[in-house]
């Protein structure tokens, strides 16, 4: 079989792997006169404290056609993982690119997926799609397989500051600020269109964390592959990590550091969890 390239844009919170056929392209965030690549020379650090001293609207800014057209550039076989065309233009760029690509190169062919989430979602989708290559579908049955295993693939969040998203207009600064006074959390998912939605309000991340695990089992989690990325919050992304292992003792259960895009809008303290059942 072709080696088939897997292409995501930097939601993921993947980073570029030569050795695994893996490329990651960039979106830019941009707030206060300044723009910020979203790739790995980014510092999260240095981009929060930026990030807490703004006080008007920022915003993100997709991929260009020419940014996905130079990372399928060369290849016979491509799929391309974007963050939900809910929330960006990221999708619509990659199809773009991809009919322009395959026109060009007519012996090729690009799969571009709307997986409707952001973050560790997109992982557990590209690890579910490289078992696929590793089980030897066949190209052509590939797109089927993965719409298949995406009904299988969830996305929750916690969020312990609304600070950004009351400066971008999703929710009130009056709301903002009583939930960071009573210590409130948000809990949240991305709903079947894609749209990143409240599901409840807890006080404390203690609650916060009983009521993702919680969550997930409604979500008819058994022990599936769990990824937890964290915004600067190692501490509570271990917690939970223990809590699920409680429960599911062979669950594979990975935690990693949020890059720039995640961050921006989950913010410092901030968790996202993408599981398959």
């Amino acid at each position: 079989m072709e080696e088939i390239k897997l292409i995501l844009d930097s939601s993921s919170n993947q980073e570029t792997n030569p050795a695994k056929n893996i490329q990651i392209v960039p979106l830019t965030i941009s707030f206060n006169g300044k723009e910020y690549r979203d790739d790995q020379n980014l510092n999260i650090k240095d981009f929060l404290e930026d990030m807490s001293n703004n006080n008007v609207a920022g915003k993100s800014s997709c991929p260009s056609i020419q940014e996905w057209l130079d990372a399928l550039k060369g290849t016979k076989r491509a799929i391309i993982l974007t963050l939900t065309s809910g929330m960006s233009g990221s999708y619509s760029s990659a199809l773009q690119a991809k009919a322009m690509y395959e026109e060009k190169n007519p012996t090729s062919k690009v799969i571009v997926v709307d997986t409707r989430s952001a973050g560790p979602e997109l992982t557990v989708i590209l690890h579910g799609i490289e078992d696929m290559i590793k089980g030897k579908v066949r190209f052509v049955d590939l797109e089927e397989k993965i719409a298949q295993y995406r009904t299988q693939t969830h996305l929750l969040f916690v969020l312990q500051s609304l600070h950004n998203l009351a400066l971008n207009g999703r929710v009130s600064n009056a709301v903002a600020k009583v939930a960071g006074m009573l210590n409130i959390k948000i809990v949240g998912t991305a709903s079947k269109d894609g749209k990143l939605e409240p599901l409840g309000k807890v006080r404390g991340m203690k609650r916060a964390i009983k009521d993702l695990v919680k969550k997930m089992k409604e979500m008819n989690y058994q022990g599936g592959e769990v990824i937890i990325d964290h915004c600067e919050n190692q501490k509570d992304a271990d917690t939970l990590k223990a809590k699920i292992l409680e429960l599911f003792p062979d669950a594979k259960v990975t935690v990693r550091p949020m890059r720039g895009l995640c961050s921006f809008y989950a913010e410092e303290g901030g968790l996202m969890v993408g599981f398959h059942e």
